[in-house]
C-alpha cells in the first residue's frame, strides 16, 4: 500500500486534503459491485499462482516492461486504474438510482411470490339457473354494474340479480317475436340500455324499471352497446355503428358505416377517448373519439380470420387491447393501439367468446365455445404479457357465451349454453401497489441510462 500525492490534474492520484471527502460511486466500465462475487475476486487476485514466461523474452526485458506499468517516470508506484471521486454535496448520486432500482426489483419479486403462492379454485363458489339464455355467439346480453347488480337477458326476458342481498327482480319482458340482444349499464349504473332483435334501443331506470327514452337509427338487430359518459353507442346487423347523445332531443351525432359485417363488439377504453369495434367480417377498428363524426378510424387490424365481439381494454395500460376470435381463428391477439401492431398472438383452436383483465394481477381470463382443443368450452387463465396459462376451469357442459367481472375486480361469471351461471373467485384479492408494478417496465429503462 503506497500513499498517494495530491495532483489534481492527474486521474492518478486523489487530492491528500483530510478535510475533503469524496464520494465513489464506481466507475462505468465496471458492474455494480453487488453483483459480483468478492470472496472468489480476492481468492484469485492474492493466491500465488504459477507464473508462465515467454521463452522470446529475455528477464531484463519483462522488468522493464514491469517498471513502466507499476511506476510513474519518477520511479514512484503508480496504478493505472484509480479513480478518482468527486467531492460530496447535496446533489443524489448514483448510489440512489441503485436503490431506487432494488425497491422496485424486491416490489415485483413480492408480485411475483404472491403469483406463485395465490391457489386457483378448483371450481366455482355458486352456480345460478339461466333458463332460455339464448345459445347464440353474436349476442351480448349480461353486464355487471357498479352498483353490483348482474344483468342477464334470459330469452325474452331480462332480470337484475343483486350479488348484496340474492333479490331477483325482472326489469322488462317483450314480445314474442322480440328478445333482448345486447345491454349495457351507464357508468354510474343508473340507467340500463338495451338493443333488441327487431332494431330497438331503449334506456331503462333500474331503480323505478321504468322505461325512459327510446332511440332509433338502426335498420337490423342490436348486438353491441357501450356507454362513454352520455354517450351511448351501438353496433348493428346493419353494419353501422351510431352514437347517441342520450341528453340532446336529436340524439344521433354520427353514423359509422365501414364495417361490410354485422358488428358484435364494441368496447370504449378506460380513458373515454378510443373505441374499440369488432365485426363478422373478421376486422377490428380503432376510433378516436374526436374524429368518428368523420368515420376517419385510427387502425384497421385485419389479422383474426373469424368474427371478433371478444374485446378488452387492459385497466393498467390504456393503449393495450385484447381481441377473441371466432371458431375459425380461435386466437388471443394483444394490440398496442398506440403504434398499431400486434404485441402478441396465442392460438387456442377454439371460439373465444369472452375476455376480462385481471385488475389485481396481470393475466387475462377468456371463455370459449366451440373448438376442436382442450379448451373447448372452458375458461382458461393466461399471464400476461407472457401468454402462458396459469389454469383452466372445465364446468360447463356447454360453450361459454357471456363472461363479465364484479364491480371489485375480485369474481368473474360465466353464462353457458348449458342455462347457467358460474361464479369463479379467480381473480384474487389485491396483494401490492399495481400501479407502482405496472410502471416498472418504464422505470427499467433507468438500467440502460446513460448515467451508467
Amino acid at each position: 500500500m503506497w500513499e498517494l500525492q495530491p495532483d489534481w490534474y492527474s486521474p492518478t492520484r486523489l487530492p491528500s486534503d483530510p478535510t475533503t471527502q469524496y464520494d465513489f460511486p464506481g466507475d462505468r466500465f465496471i458492474p455494480n459491485r453487488s453483483l459480483m462475487d468478492l470472496d472468489q475476486a480476492h481468492c484469485l487476485l492474492t493466491t500465488t499462482t504459477k507464473k508462465v514466461f515467454n521463452p522470446n523474452f529475455s528477464e531484463v526485458y519483462r522488468q522493464k516492461l514491469k517498471d513502466k506499468l507499476t511506476l510513474d517516470s519518477e520511479g514512484r508506484p503508480f496504478r493505472m486504474l484509480v479513480f478518482r471521486g468527486s467531492p460530496k454535496s447535496s446533489r443524489r448520486s448514483i448510489r440512489h438510482i441503485d436503490e431506487m432500482q432494488r425497491e422496485e426489483v424486491e416490489a415485483l419479486d413480492y408480485s411475483t411470490k404472491q403469483y406463485q403462492f395465490r391457489k386457483l379454485p378448483n371450481r366455482e363458489t355458486r352456480i345460478l339457473d339461466a333458463p332460455n339464455i339464448k345459445n347464440d355467439y353474436y349476442l351480448n346480453v349480461m353486464d355487471w354494474g357498479r352498483n353490483n347488480i348482474l344483468a342477464i337477458a334470459l330469452g325474452s326476458e331480462l332480470y337484475l340479480w343483486n350479488s348484496e342481498n340474492r333479490d331477483v327482480q325482472k326489469l322488462l319482458q317483450v314480445g314474442a317475436n322480440d328478445y333482448p340482444t345486447s345491454l349495457a349499464w351507464s357508468g354510474d349504473a343508473k340507467t340500463m340500455a338495451v338493443g333488441y332483435l327487431n332494431s330497438g334501443l331503449q334506456i331503462w331506470d333500474a331503480e323505478t324499471s321504468k322505461l325512459i327514452r327510446s332511440l332509433e337509427g338502426h335498420n337490423g338487430r342490436v348486438a353491441a352497446t357501450g356507454w362513454n359518459g352520455h354517450i351511448l353507442t351501438s353496433g348493428s346487423e346493419d353494419k353501422s355503428i351510431i352514437n347517441h347523445d342520450v341528453r340532446a332531443p336529436n340524439n344521433l351525432t354520427s353514423r359509422i358505416k365501414l364495417h361490410t359485417e354485422e358488428v358484435c363488439g364494441l368496447k370504449w377504453s378506460s380513458r373515454g377517448n378510443t373505441l374499440a369495434s369488432g365485426g363478422n367480417e373478421n376486422l377490428i377498428y380503432i376510433w378516436e373519439a374526436s374524429k368518428m363524426s368523420s368515420s376517419n378510424f385510427l387502425y384497421r387490424f385485419n389479422d383474426h380470420c373469424a368474427a371478433v365481439k371478444a374485446l378488452a381494454w387492459c385497466p393498467y395500460q390504456s393503449d393495450v387491447l385484447a381481441s377473441g376470435g371466432g371458431t375459425k381463428d380461435g386466437c388471443i391477439k394483444i394490440w398496442n393501439t398506440q403504434k398499431g401492431t400486434c404485441i402478441s398472438s396465442i392460438d387456442t383452436k377454439s371460439q373465444i367468446c369472452g375476455l376480462e383483465w385481471n385488475r389485481h394481477h396481470k393475466e387475462i381470463l377468456s371463455g370459449h365455445g366451440f373448438g376442436t382443443s382442450e379448451h373447448r368450452n372452458q375458461l382458461c387463465l393466461w399471464r400476461y404479457p407472457s401468454m402462458t396459462k396459469v389454469g383452466d376451469f372445465r364446468r360447463h357442459a356447454s360453450r361459454v357465451l357471456h363472461l363479465c367481472q364484479s364491480p371489485d375486480g375480485i369474481t368473474a361469471v360465466s353464462a353457458g349454453a348449458d342455462e347457467t351461471l358460474r361464479f369463479w373467485e379467480v381473480f384474487g384479492q389485491p396483494t401490492v401497489d399495481n400501479s407502482r408494478i405496472s410502471d416498472l417496465d418504464s422505470f427499467l429503462s433507468l438500467k440502460t441510462s446513460p448515467l451508467r
